[in-house]
């Protein structure tokens, strides 16, 4: 296909593209008038905009912010807790630290977040227990989880319970670490307890049920939207290989 038949389809996308979202005045006779330039004018002016403000603009440019510099909003947290040590501060870094692969840093901001008046919250207690469980420390994770669950009985989060079910299967409790995955693949909003069910059934070599509910997962996800599925495509890729 030549330049020129390629740049004809760009320019008549462009102008249906303009015609059904009310642009058509004046960008369909810009683009029309103006082949190559109009097309590249009506791109910076009206969709690179709306793209950038979007959700998934804005998660765009994360990902490429943090490929090129992964430590840059390490970087600008710290310099903001140096100015004014307060806990959402402090908070902030800790997941950040957490997110990037410094979960003996992230330990020390949670314990002394904790040991503050006001900083005694089940979330950080949570976030102390991920740490932990970061640094191979699973036992203690697992007992972190349990004091949140002592001290917070009504708490509902699905991320502390896949946390906690994460550190029993750690911690080599696996009966316990299934029922927990079972329990909460029921209400969790994706397939990462059920992926990792079947992970645990497959290394204790009950491989008939972790095919099965990977085979599961492969056939839900098969039938979700496009955009739930480029979400949980790990878990897809990983739930396909255990279902064969």
């Amino acid at each position: 296909m030549s330049l020129g038949v390629l740049f004809t389809i760009l320019n008549v996308l462009l102008i249906v593209h303009a015609a059904r979202t009310g642009r058509f005045m004046p960008w369909g006779f810009v683009i029309l008038f103006l082949p190559g330039i109009g097309a590249l004018v009506y791109v910076a002016f009206e969709l690179a905009p709306q793209w950038f403000g979007s959700f998934g603009g804005r998660r765009a440019r994360r990902t490429v912010a943090a490929a090129l510099d992964p430590t840059g909003r390490y970087r600008a947290l710290k310099d903001e807790l140096d100015v004014v040590d307060t806990i959402a501060n402090r908070r902030a870094l800790a997941d950040e630290c957490v997110t990037i692969g410094r979960p003996q840093e992230a330990l020390e901001h949670y314990e002394a977040i904790l040991a503050r008046p006001l900083g005694d919250e089940p979330a950080y207690r949570i976030g102390k227990a991920r740490a932990l469980l970061d640094l191979g420390r699973a036992d203690e994770a697992v007992a972190a989880l349990e004091e949140v669950k002592r001290v917070s009985p009504d708490l509902h989060s699905a991320e502390g319970r896949l946390l906690y079910a994460r550190a029993l299967d750690r911690a080599g409790r696996s009966e316990e670490a299934l029922d927990q995955y079972a329990s909460l693949a029921r209400t969790y909003p994706g397939p990462e307890p059920s992926v990792r069910q079947a992970q645990l059934l497959e290394r204790l070599g009950r491989r008939e049920q972790a095919r099965s509910i990977a085979d599961e997962v492969v056939r839900s996800l098969r039938r979700a939207p496009a955009h739930v599925r480029a979400n949980e495509r790990e878990w897809f890729v990983l739930a396909a290989r255990l279902a064969r």
